[in-house]
Order: C-alpha cells, then sequence, then structure tokens
C-alpha cells in the first residue's frame, strides 16, 4: 500500500506559478573565453552562455566587455572548459573586467580593472598551436576557434551573440577515451545555475547517437 501511495505521488503534477527571474541562466557549462589584447597579452573572461553544434562554438557575451572588443579588433579566441574543481579560480575572476577605464553599467556592479588575468586567476597560461591568444593549461577540455560573425540581438543591446568555428581542440589526458573522444565518466563540467556553481550529478543514461 505504500509503495502504491508513493508511486501515486510521483504521478501528481506540480503547482505552477508565473515568475519574473532577474536572470536565465538556468544551468549551462562555464566557459573561461582567451581573447587577444591590443599588446598581444591574452585576456580571460569567464562566460556562462554558449552552445555547440558540430564545429560552430555560439557564445553570448556582454556588449560593453574586453572579450567583445578583443575579438571585433583580432577575430580569434580560446574556449576553455573548466571543470568543477576550478570554480573558485573562475569565481576569483569574476569580479574584474580587462576594460580601463571601466564601463560605467560594470562599475555599478561592483566591477573593477586587472589586467593579467592569470595573475588573479591562478592559472596557467600555455601557446596555442592555430590561433593566437594562449590556452590554459588547467582547463581539461580547450578549443581554439576563429570568430565567423558577431552581431547584436535588436531586443537586447546590451549582449553580443558571437558565433566560432572550432579549428582545434585539446583535452586531458585521463578524459580522453579512444583516439577522439572524450569520455562522459570521467569528464564533468562546472555548471552555473542561477548564479551558483555546480558539478555534474549521477549518470542516468544515454543517447541513442552515443559514440561510446
Amino acid at each position: 500500500m505504500d509503495s502504491m501511495n508513493q508511486i501515486n505521488q510521483s504521478n501528481v503534477s506540480p503547482s505552477i506559478q508565473t515568475i519574473t527571474p532577474s536572470i536565465l541562466y538556468y544551468g549551462t557549462s562555464v566557459i573561461l573565453l582567451n581573447t587577444l589584447n591590443e599588446d598581444g597579452t591574452t585576456n580571460i573572461s569567464p562566460i556562462s552562455s554558449s552552445w555547440a553544434l558540430g564545429d560552430c562554438v555560439v557564445l553570448g557575451i556582454g556588449a560593453g566587455g574586453k572579450a567583445l572588443e578583443n575579438m571585433e579588433r583580432h577575430p580569434e579566441c580560446v574556449i576553455n572548459v573548466p571543470g568543477p574543481s576550478m570554480w573558485e579560480n573562475v569565481e576569483r575572476l569574476a569580479p574584474f573586467t580587462g576594460k580601463n577605464p571601466v564601463p560605467v553599467e560594470k562599475e555599478k556592479n561592483g566591477f573593477t580593472y586587472h589586467k593579467d588575468k592569470y595573475e588573479i586567476s591562478g592559472l596557467t597560461a600555455i601557446d596555442s598551436n592555430r590561433v593566437r591568444p594562449t590556452r590554459i593549461r588547467e582547463c581539461p577540455i580547450q578549443i581554439e576557434a576563429r570568430v565567423k560573425e558577431i552581431r547584436i540581438p535588436g531586443h537586447s543591446p546590451y549582449f553580443a551573440i558571437v558565433e566560432t568555428q572550432a579549428v582545434q581542440v585539446h583535452a586531458h589526458q585521463d578524459i580522453i577515451r579512444g583516439e577522439n573522444h572524450i569520455d562522459p565518466a570521467k569528464w564533468s563540467p562546472l555548471i552555473y545555475n542561477f548564479r551558483h556553481y555546480f558539478g555534474l550529478g549521477e549518470h542516468l543514461g544515454k543517447t541513442f547517437r552515443s559514440e561510446t
């Protein structure tokens, strides 16, 4: 009888309420986006809006930040994907911008200027092979990419949508299966979930198209 009650309770539809959230970061991978500064050094920008389709990686970034300024001038970047253990490194970067003077809107939100993002984050730079911005050694996945298109949505002028093409992918050896696959049992991205950091939970299953 108790088990039957549990089954019936699990089938009950949840109550739904209309809300007006201030942000819609409903759970996406954190990215450390590396772009090229005017003097050849690398800027690191933590972002939480991205998706991939084939070799196309689409990024959503602030329109007034250093990352967009850099990519408009030099259309290359590295998309570094940190794991959950790196959340404190990411958070060290969060309150800083590489843009000087600090844009008014960023200043209102508590941002301050710091140019050397490697220093502030405690991360390590390594040379890229096909683009000029450096990669981050500690990130388990590093994607060298070229910027193909940048556009500002008409309904949201404070953000830019950046389409990039991946030209080379690097991964830590301990998460690779076979020649070219990432082992999903060994790899977990850092997830940004309504401004809180999470790792992945337990493995639930796989899609019919999985190759591993």
